[in-house]
Formats: C-alpha cells, structure tokens, sequence
C-alpha cells in the first residue's frame, strides 16, 4: 500500500496539470477567436494641397466621391488584413490614381488615415493608430500637424502651453481633460502665425483637431475638428461600442474537445487523490 499512495499521487498531480492546461488552451482559442473577429475601424482626411477633389478606392471599389480638401469621414468598419487604397482626381477613374498604397489593419485597432503631400512626387498616406478609450466623464484632445510648411507646432490653451513640438506627419499624444468650452492656439513659430479654434468637449468624447492647408499657397491653412464617442472602460477603440461576435466554425468544436478532455482529467485527478489517501 506504501508503494501505492506515490504512485496515486503522481497520477493525480499529472491529470491536474493537464486538466489545467486543457482549460487554459480553451480560454487561449476563445481569445484568438474573438481577436479574429473583430474588425479594424479607418477613417480618412484629404489633407494633401495637391490633390484636389478626389474619388477614394478600396480594394478596387469606390468608397468615397468627390472627397473635398480639408474634408474627414467618419470611422467605417473593415475587415483586419492588408487593404489597398487609391485616391484618382474626382471623375478620372481609378486607373489615374495619385495615390496607390497598400495598408496593413489590425482587428480591434481604429486608424486615421490621411492624404498628404504637395506634388506629384510626394502625395502619400500617412497613417496614425488612434486610441478612442477614455476615462468615463471626461474628454480627451489629439492635434494632427499636416500643415507642410508651418514647421512644428505648439498648442497653448488658457494661455498655457499643452502640447509641444508637434512636427509635420505627426499626431500629439492625447490630453485627457474634463468636458467644457475651450479656445485652442496652434503656435507656428516658423511661420509666425497663431491658429485659434473655439470648441466644445463633450462628456466621453475623442476630439481631434487637424492642421492642413499652406500659409504661403491655397489652399490655405485652417484647422478642421472632428468629434466622435469615446469608449469608456471597453477593451475596443474606434467608434463601435458593441461586443465582439466571436465565430461559430472550428474553434469552439475544438474547444468542446478540449473542454471534455479537461473535465476527464479534472475528475481522474480526484479520483486518484481520493484514493491515495484512503490507501
């Protein structure tokens, strides 16, 4: 019986081990479904001063018509993977596309994604990974600097500097603030120049404030808001508050599998201890 009890007892500890690691791979499988499932949320600005009114392709199907400068969509759903964007001057068709680029989107992730450039030789995307999760009450603050001859730029509110060194193609970091009235001045020193913008932040709001135009040219230089639902407390960004829809195919038959292989373990490991100590 003394030779008995070990032997039990190794048996209980193996069944354990694997029973846990069983359950662990169904929690591990649920979440690469669920990530799997979720799509990728993209938005578009036409910031670029060379591209006039344009026509926006993806994946070789028109999303957007006569898309004017200084214009930004809102946040659309797209499938995660690589997606092929091509903006053709409005009415030319997307075989005389000025931009061709191929972009690569992750599930769960929004994106702001903006045309820029002054020329032929430079007209481009730029993309910038956004982050619409906020603390619950209050709002938050993002400037896009895609002005190409204002230099870098600083953001003053209340008189006081906010945000600095903002260089062009780039986006600040966010500034969580309570909701309220407030005047922003984007300080192009360069340029010697101060761009106000008068806005409200509402309660569980992103607001991103864009910079795009020339001082020296047309389309001159201004500075375009736009206001979308934060989500507070939620694991997602974007503008889709809903839960993630997980898949119904392989996955959770594999998951059934595992799951009764674990119970089967769970219960010999039970089993075996009961009887190693009743030796």
């Amino acid at each position: 019986m003394k030779h008995r009890r070990p032997l039990l007892l190794l048996i209980h500890r193996v069944s354990l081990v694997c029973g846990l690691v069983a359950l662990l791979s169904i929690l591990g499988i649920q979440l690469v479904a669920a990530r799997a499932a979720s799509p990728s949320f993209v938005r578009v600005i036409h910031a670029s001063p060379y591209v006039g009114s344009a026509d926006v392709f993806v994946d070789g199907k028109q999303l957007l018509s006569s898309f004017l400068f200084g214009s930004i969509t809102g946040y659309v759903s797209i499938p995660a993977g690589p997606h092929k964007v091509q903006i053709a001057l409005v009415g030319k068709g997307i075989g005389a596309a000025v931009i061709t680029q191929t972009l690569a989107v992750s599930p769960g992730i929004a994106y702001t994604v903006a045309a820029i450039g002054t020329s032929a030789t430079n007209v481009s995307l730029e993309v910038f990974k956004d982050n619409n999760l906020i603390v619950a009450g209050k709002a938050k603050v993002r400037v896009y600097h895609l002005a190409p001859d204002a230099g870098s730029v600083d953001v003053a509110a209340g008189g006081h500097t906010v945000l600095n060194g903002i260089g062009y193609q780039e986006a600040s970091s966010y500034l969580s603030v309570p909701a309220g009235a407030y005047t922003f001045d984007v300080l192009a020193a360069s340029a010697n120049a101060t761009l106000p913008l008068s806005t409200t932040l509402k309660e569980n709001t992103v607001t991103s404030i864009f910079a795009v135009g020339l001082f020296q040219g047309v389309p001159k230089v201004e500075l375009v808001p736009a206001q979308v639902s934060g989500i507070p407390g939620l694991p997602q960004t974007g503008s889709d508050p809903n839960p993630v829809v997980t898949s119904t195919d392989a996955p959770p038959l594999l998951s059934w599998a595992l799951g009764m292989l674990a119970l089967l373990l769970l219960c010999s490991s039970a089993v075996t201890r009961r009887l190693a100590y009743a030796s």
